[in-house]
């Protein structure tokens, strides 16, 4: 293995951690039995669209109808599932449309039907319909709160469960007394069903906890409805039992990035699908992890790859920010911790295709990026203070455009060290 050689090794691992979690090739193995009446596919997400259109391909012979809603752009052809798309991460008039859509369907099974719902990231945005006596616009506000608070994804979705009609188990109880069985792709640390599109076929575990420490943490701009609804006496959540399978998971395309680099002759450490926490802090411990294995042989010996998952956040002060997402400021962080440390190599991408609300996946970077960011009169410190790593690696070439991948496991991050 060369220098040269690792930035197609890095992509040729990110290729596979996406092919991993692909619809057209893992849903159909997790289908339940096929039903004799009708078969009703309700969903929201990212790969909602993709995974209707899987559906539909293996089961040609059985009578479906339905509705899924995805992101702009992110829809396909499907012939008998319609498809709606709307606005992510901020909801939108075209998603609270589509949600009462998708609950008036589930409404309408009987108890000889099958309700097959199609759950991924992006879910909670695409299918908004809030609580009385909230509004879309209260919801916009909220989402727009929460998307710049630096909160945890979990207390994220507590706060969106709360807010919902049909999150939290909202969708389950609808389509009683029909059978329902969720297929879903993860998107959260632990895999966690009531976490992934805020959980609308799952119960809430959250339902009987006091949000007020959140609805503080919100404060002054949380609209009134929204903190009277969060402090308000919470009710035990609903109980019933659910049929959720995982068709795709961060650590199962983790483990296939695994495989590339070891028939490649390189190490990989498994760092875990769950990573959370400041994007920038977690670049300067990456860049930490990656000189210890350079150095000591220390948690592998080099040839080495650092692979994670999970999520982490962008807190945005006052400051108007630069462009960038999650992914890139992590980049930017660990390039500048490593200090174009001639041996280390990486790639961070969010595996939908889009890092934030920008048009690249992430980027793919090599010892060489800083200097190249200096001839070009650009200070990479700068930058990344500014939260505009986009801006940086636009300018160096190094951003990764993949288009909408129509899947979603979360963020996929490759350290080699050679």
């Amino acid at each position: 293995m060369t220098v040269d050689d690792a930035p197609a090794l890095l992509r040729r691992m990110m290729e596979a951690a996406i092919a991993a979690a692909d619809p057209a090739t893992v849903l159909a193995r997790h289908l339940p039995e096929k039903p004799k009446g009708r078969c009703i596919v309700i969903g929201a997400g990212k790969s909602a669209a993709a995974m209707a259109l899987a559906v539909e391909r293996a089961w040609p012979d059985v009578d479906l109808s339905g509705v899924v809603v995805t992101r702009y752009g992110h829809g396909v052809p499907t012939r008998r599932i319609t498809v709606r798309e709307a606005s992510h991460p901020v909801p939108d008039a075209a998603g609270l449309a589509a949600a009462q859509e998708i609950l008036r369907i589930a409404k309408s099974a009987g108890p000889d039907d099958l309700v097959l719902a199609l759950i991924s990231g992006g879910g909670s945005s695409l299918m908004p319909l809030p609580v009385p006596p909230l509004t879309l616009e209260d919801k916009i506000v909220v989402n727009r709160l929460l998307l710049r608070s630096g909160l945890t994804i979990e207390d994220m979705n507590r706060v969106r469960r709360r807010l919902s009609m049909i999150k939290g188990g909202g969708l389950a109880l609808a389509a009683a007394p029909a059978r329902l069985v969720t297929l879903a792709i993860s998107d959260v640390p632990g895999d966690d069903s009531a976490a992934i599109a805020s959980g609308p076929t799952v119960p809430d575990p959250t339902a009987g906890e006091d949000l007020t420490h959140l609805a503080d943490r919100l404060r002054p701009d949380l609209p009134l409805a929204a903190r009277e609804v969060l402090t308000a006496a919470p009710e035990p959540a609903a109980r019933f039992d659910a049929d959720y399978r995982m068709i795709a998971t961060p650590k199962t395309s983790l483990e296939a990035a695994a495989d590339v680099a070891r028939a490649a002759g390189i190490r990989p450490v498994l760092l875990g699908d769950a990573l959370e926490g400041e994007a920038r802090e977690l670049g300067i411990v990456m860049a930490g992890i990656a000189k210890s294995v350079a150095q000591h042989g220390f948690p592998a010996p080099a040839p080495a790859v650092l692979l994670s998952g999970g999520e982490t956040t962008v807190s945005i002060g006052a400051a108007k920010p630069g462009r960038g997402g999650r992914n890139t400021e992590f980049l930017l962080s660990l390039a500048v911790a490593s200090q174009g440390h001639k041996r280390i190599h990486a790639v961070a991408v969010d595996t939908d295709g889009i890092d934030g609300t920008e048009d690249a996946a992430g980027a793919l970077i090599g010892p060489d990026m800083l200097k190249q960011a200096t001839d070009l009169g650009l200070d990479a410190k700068t930058f990344l203070a500014g939260h505009d790593s986009y801006s940086l690696f636009d300018a160096t070439g190094d951003l990764i455009r993949t288009g909408p991948t129509l899947t979603n496991v979360n963020d996929f991050r490759a350290v080699m060290i050679l």
